[in-house]
């Protein structure tokens, strides 16, 4: 199932919070930035999606005018 979007913000939070952590060893940093730069990923997919259904509803008013 996919995760909605401030899910996945409120991960990406908890992953910088825990790098910020001067005790997470080396192997576990490395877990958490892969883990981080797959949620900025699908963020950024669901951004993009966002933001054509925002353009195309946009186009879609303005041609009603």
């Amino acid at each position: 199932m996919a995760k909605n979007f401030e899910s996945m913000m409120t991960e990406l939070e908890e992953i910088v919070n825990k790098l910020d952590n001067d005790k997470v060893s080396l192997e576990e940093s490395i877990k958490l930035y892969e883990e981080g730069i797959k949620l900025s990923k699908a963020c950024q997919t669901q951004l993009t999606e966002a933001e054509k259904k925002i353009n195309q509803v946009s186009s879609e008013v303005k041609d009603e005018s």
